[in-house]
């Protein structure tokens, strides 16, 4: 039987990379940051739908069906580490992490693709 410490550490082994992604536009240098509880995954899915046409961000779509996915980078700008806690919700974090990145960079209009929230108080 596993103790439960080695259980934790087996789980948090087993998760799939969690943290903020970044789609560049090499040629303007628009950017759109994102969050995912799998950053790997999310990346493939995005390039899927922006080479099929079915991207949700229509303007992001557009750029790259008009400059092609050589003129585009993807990446894998931070990590969200797993926490101690087995059914942790990383949820609110992944969201925090990505408000960080998109407000330090400031990523609206003619420098990035996010659009920027309303917040009801």
């Amino acid at each position: 039987m596993i103790d439960k410490k080695e259980a934790i550490r087996q789980y948090k082994n087993n998760l799939p990379a969690m943290g903020v992604y970044c789609v560049t536009n090499l040629a303007s240098k628009k950017i759109l940051i994102g969050s995912s509880k799998n950053v790997n995954g999310i990346l493939n899915r995005i390039t899927f739908q922006l080479n099929r046409g079915s991207y949700v961000n229509e303007e992001l779509q557009k750029d790259f069906t008009l400059q092609g996915e050589t003129n585009f980078s993807f990446k894998i700008i931070d990590y969200l580490k797993p926490v101690e806690e087995k059914d942790y919700d990383y949820t609110k974090d992944l969201q925090v992490l990505e408000d960080m990145w998109i407000e330090k960079l400031q990523l609206y209009g003619d420098v990035g693709y996010n659009i920027k929230k309303t917040r009801n108080c």
